[in-house]
């Protein structure tokens, strides 16, 4: 699954336009409730892992020569991963 960035604080101020309408592909750890699930996240993450279905989506490979932009490496307290 896809994690909505809508309503995340990044460490970095970037233009919010340009931001990514998603993040990751993350794993569902748990489905806590017919509304709610609980994500495998990185432990960098300062976010409650419990979150509302509508806020995830369901994660799809991409269709063949299909260009990838690989992201550069996110710095998270001096730690790259």
């Amino acid at each position: 699954m896809m994690l909505n960035t809508k309503n995340l604080v990044f460490k970095k101020k970037s233009v919010k336009k340009l931001t990514e309408q998603y993040v990751k592909p993350y794993m569902i750890e748990m489905v806590m409730s017919k509304n709610a699930v609980k994500l495998k996240l990185l432990a960098s993450m300062r976010i409650h892992p419990v979150v509302n279905i509508s806020r995830v989506v369901r994660y799809r490979k991409p269709v063949k020569r299909q260009r990838i932009k690989k992201p550069k490496p996110v710095e998270v307290d001096e730690v790259k991963e």
